[in-house]
């Protein structure tokens, strides 16, 4: 992780955030954030419940459901500046269907949210997608982590 790195971890108020608040400790988020970041940056990641996803989704990408996890970048230079919002429900039923542990894929959701906020875009075309695809494989990787895919 850059020493430059300022990570902030905010939570929402939901039914079960102790068990999110668990995994998602402030060392365990520098870390997985810190492992995405290519120089210095200001990030801070927040964690909500349903209703207040679906509300920042349906705002600021005129989607109405919540999702797993939103990137709002604000600057890349000189310092990376964003938020990361996490929809607990979401990454947990996620989880579940995908086969994975809540913390592998918070760990995949963090990573793959902080290299949106340096400008990878898999929604950009294929060679994109699979540039950010390679990226987060091999930095989960080197998190100890399985390939999410």
């Amino acid at each position: 992780m850059s020493p430059e790195a300022d990570i902030a971890l905010q939570f929402g108020t939901f039914a079960g955030a102790g068990v999110h608040k668990a995994i998602l400790s402030p060392a365990r988020v520098r870390k997985w954030v810190g492992a995405a970041l290519q120089g210095p940056a200001e990030i801070a990641v927040r964690v909500v419940g349903a209703e207040e996803g679906r509300a920042l989704n349906r705002q600021y990408r005129g989607k109405d459901y919540a999702t797993n996890v939103l990137t709002f970048d604000y600057a890349r230079e000189p310092v990376v500046s964003a938020d990361l919002v996490l929809c607990a429900p979401v990454v947990e039923r996620e989880a579940k269907e995908q086969g994975k542990t809540l913390e592998a894929h918070y760990a995949h959701l963090l990573v793959h949210g902080a290299l949106h906020a340096q400008g990878y875009d898999h929604e950009a075309g294929e060679r994109e997608a699979m540039e950010m695809e390679a990226a987060e494989i091999l930095l989960l990787g080197v998190l100890g982590y399985p390939n999410p895919y």
